[in-house]
Parts: structure tokens; C-alpha cells; sequence
């Protein structure tokens, strides 16, 4: 098993691509601290991790300090340690920059740049004192290219990408390990939510597959394989890297 014995904490798992991750990390033999402000789909989840491996369930809300201290306290004190930490929990709005509103501008930094900030910011000191540590965050190819209708997604993902990369700068010789996984469409809960409000959900669909150059959505268990690779010391010599998975989608 590629993950026997490590131990993990993944945000953002009730449902879609943190939900693929936490079970695919299970299923290689790391204990899996779920996390998500939904009790519902984190306890779903925590039952298909618990038929593979062990974990544990902790609802916080990732935009909180106090939630995203108690959160990596929990993970050391259940179980034992932390050896990797996915920064997943992520929302969007659609919107143009001026159609949108300050508020839905701050709940998509608060939750998409400053959740990942705090989770590594409570995290970082566990991996310093035991001398490792690993950390993925889940950005997206919208940190990395512009997206029409998509302003403070575009903004916070680039943001992902950047702290990742600081991180790797400061903590590489001290043992700890930093990567971003760039996803491109992910037919998920949330993309899913987009077309049922979509009065041609099927014309939608189709213009979204065929943005990628393999014409369809990636599948939240391709992007939890990645996700394995990386938080498996076979990715030993990978760290500040924006590593995209989107079906060609940036390629032309």
C-alpha cells in the first residue's frame, strides 16, 4: 500500500473531489481525518474511509481560525499525528469582476485562499516539530489561465498557487514538502448544482466537455490519483509545483 501508516487530514471531503481523496487515501492505507462544515456528507464519507482504513470525522468551517486550529488538533490527537495535509474545501461564484458583489468577492477569498492559509498556518508548526510534513493544496488551471465569469475564483486559485510555492521556499530544507494540483472541469457536486439551475443543462454540459481536449469532465477519482501520487513518497523529489490535471484543457 503507497500510504500505509501515513496519517492524513483532508478538508473539504464531504462530497465530490475531497471525498474521492480521502477514500482513495484510505484504500492505500493512510488513517483519513475528514473534514467539512456539512456533518451530513463528512459523516457519508468517513463510513466508505472507515471500510478501508481509519479516520475520523471534525465539521469546521476552513475560513476560521479557531475552527482550522482545532481542526489540525483534533487530527494529531485522534490520530496521533499528521502526516499530510490536502487543502480541498473550496466554493465559487459566477460572476464578472463588477458584477460582483463584495460579499461574494470575501466568501470566496475567505474560503478558497485564507481556509488553505490556515490550515497550513496550524499544520506547519506539527511538521517542524516532528521534522516532515506534506502539504496539497487543491488549486485549479484558473490559478494559472484566466476564466471568463470567474473573477474571485481566478483570483483566489492564482492565490493557491503563489502560497504554495512560498511555502516550498521557506520550509523544503526544513522537511516539509508543498504541491498544488490544478484541476480543470471536474464533473463534481458543484458543477452538477451550475447545470441544474441551467434552463439547457445538456448544451451547457456539452460546451463544458469540450473545453477539454480529451472532450470530456475529469472524474473526482482521477484527481484523488493524483492526490496519492503526491502524498506518497514516490513524489519525494516533487514540492512548489502547480501540477495540472485538465484533460488538455490549457494546452492550446
Amino acid at each position: 500500500m503507497r500510504l500505509a501508516g501515513k496519517r492524513a487530514l483532508v478538508t473539504g471531503a464531504g462530497s465530490g473531489i475531497g471525498r474521492a481523496i480521502a477514500v482513495a487515501f484510505a484504500a492505500e492505507g493512510a488513517r483519513v481525518g475528514i473534514v467539512d462544515v456539512d456533518p451530513a456528507g463528512g459523516e457519508e464519507t468517513l463510513a466508505e474511509v472507515r471500510r478501508l482504513s481509519g479516520g475520523f470525522f471534525f465539521a469546521a468551517d476552513v475560513s476560521k481560525a479557531a475552527d482550522a486550529e482545532a481542526m489540525v488538533a483534533a487530527a494529531v490527537r485522534e490520530l496521533g499525528g499528521l502526516d499530510v495535509l490536502v487543502n480541498n474545501a473550496g466554493v465559487g461564484v459566477a460572476a464578472t469582476l463588477h458584477e460582483t458583489s463584495l460579499e461574494d468577492w470575501q466568501r470566496v477569498i475567505d474560503i478558497d485562499l485564507t481556509g488553505v492559509f490556515l490550515g497550513c498556518k496550524y499544520a506547519i508548526p506539527v511538521f517542524l516539530n516532528q521534522g516532515h510534513g506534506n502539504i496539497i493544496n487543491i488549486a485549479s488551471v484558473a490559478g494559472l489561465v484566466g476564466v471568463a465569469n470567474r473573477a474571485a475564483y481566478n483570483a483566489a486559485k492564482a492565490g493557491v498557487v503563489g502560497l504554495t510555492k512560498s511555502i516550498a521556499a521557506d520550509y523544503s530544507a526544513r522537511g516539509i514538502r508543498a504541491n498544488a494540483i490544478c484541476p480543470g472541469t471536474v464533473d463534481s457536486p458543484w458543477i452538477q448544482k451550475i447545470l441544474a439551475s441551467d434552463p439547457d443543462a445538456a448544451a451547457t454540459r456539452r460546451k463544458m466537455e469540450q473545453r477539454q481536449l480529451l472532450g470530456r469532465m475529469g472524474r473526482p477519482e482521477e484527481i484523488a490519483r493524483l492526490a496519492v501520487y503526491l502524498a506518497s513518497d514516490e513524489s519525494e523529489f516533487m514540492t512548489g509545483s502547480a501540477v495540472v490535471i485538465d484533460g488538455g484543457m490549457t494546452a492550446v
